[in-house]
């Protein structure tokens, strides 16, 4: 109930228009004091002192308040009409931050079990807790197998992109591990970006076996659109558990998926970064708290307030004061002329 008496300091009104209607108030009172005017009997009394000795009752005093009431709750529920509402607006504001792209492999060697439950899981959730740690950044993915593609653009919509994420993995394109064509489609989503730090988290477990863009080549481009390439290389050393599909269900082999240390190496130093390498999922999480400690720099950001209707705030009061002006008409000031 208190909400509905307290008037916020920040309200305005979506439909000024209806403030015209104010005009009626002003006029029903105008015409109420001329018939007024028209009706009072001009009674005439002998003696002076007789007049002087006649006082008022408090009902006939009050006659006007019934009249006074209705006016009021009629100029409340205009102020209604006018679309009260409490926001703050739209503001811009600057706060510091960097543009990351993350480049996620998602072929089917990310299906190996070295990690639990597996390196593709692994890889989410350690990404996840990454864009977690990073509130204030624009964050973008791009997903790379045999092809690539944007997951999502650079965004602070952490909800939206952190569900994107969750619903990645292989067989959402065909098979194989494209690294230059993902980190060619995570370059483009920051080229046109205007933050002073541009930053390209990469991870694969892989070699490079497919695509249409050798990784230097994208490598270069990076370092020309002062872009930094940090390399993430995923995955056990030696054999590891992979499942295959038989006619007689899921079986396990172990089997050796080597990453090409070299190449990623190569593509962090062409573009000023860092090449890490996670054999354990705890130090994947120390590869993405290490990234977490660049440089940040201040972005402009435009934020949009929720609106709230306050309509309330009027209407509620406009209602009680014409259910009093009712209760006084037909009952205590009944009679009054």
């Amino acid at each position: 109930m208190l909400n509905l008496i307290t008037i916020p300091p920040d309200l305005t009104f979506a439909n000024k228009g209806a403030f015209i209607l104010m005009a009626l108030p002003v006029l029903l009172v105008i015409w109420y004091v001329l018939r007024h005017r028209e009706r009072t009997a001009d009674i005439r009394f002998v003696h002076a002192e007789f007049a002087k000795g006649i006082r008022k009752s408090l009902r006939v005093r009050l006659r006007h308040l019934p009249f006074a009431l209705r006016i009021l709750a009629l100029s409340l529920v205009i102020l209604a009409l006018a679309r009260p509402q409490s926001s703050t607006g739209m503001h811009e504001e600057s706060i510091e931050g960097i543009d990351i792209m993350i480049a996620l492999d998602i072929s089917g060697s990310m299906l190996a079990e070295d990690f639990e439950p597996n390196r593709m899981e692994a890889a989410k959730e350690t990404a996840l807790d990454f864009i977690d740690m990073r509130p204030h950044d624009r964050i973008g993915m791009t997903v790379f197998s045999g092809e690539s593609f944007t997951l999502s653009p650079l965004t602070r919509d952490h909800a939206m992109l952190k569900a994107l994420a969750e619903g990645a993995g292989p067989g959402m394109v065909r098979d194989g591990t494209a690294i230059g064509d993902g980190l060619a489609t995570a370059i483009n989503r920051l080229r046109e970006s205007d933050a002073k730090s541009r930053v390209i988290v990469l991870l694969t477990d892989g070699i490079n076996n497919t695509g249409a863009i050798d990784p230097l080549t994208a490598a270069d481009m990076a370092a020309l659109f002062n872009i930094r390439v940090y390399t993430i290389g995923v995955g056990s050393s030696g054999l590891v558990p992979y499942p295959f599909e038989t006619p007689f269900g899921i079986q396990y082999r172990d089997v050796e998926i080597p990453v090409d240390e070299d190449l990623l190496m190569e593509i962090a130093n062409l573009t000023g970064g860092q090449y890490y390498w996670a054999e354990t999922q705890d130090a994947l999480e120390q590869v993405y708290t290490n990234i977490d400690e660049l440089e940040r720099t201040v972005i402009e950001v435009t934020e949009y307030a929720r609106v709230s209707e306050k309509f309330l705030l009027f209407l509620v009061p406009a209602i009680l004061l014409l259910f009093l002006e009712a209760s006084l008409k037909y009952t205590w000031l009944r009679s009054v002329p």
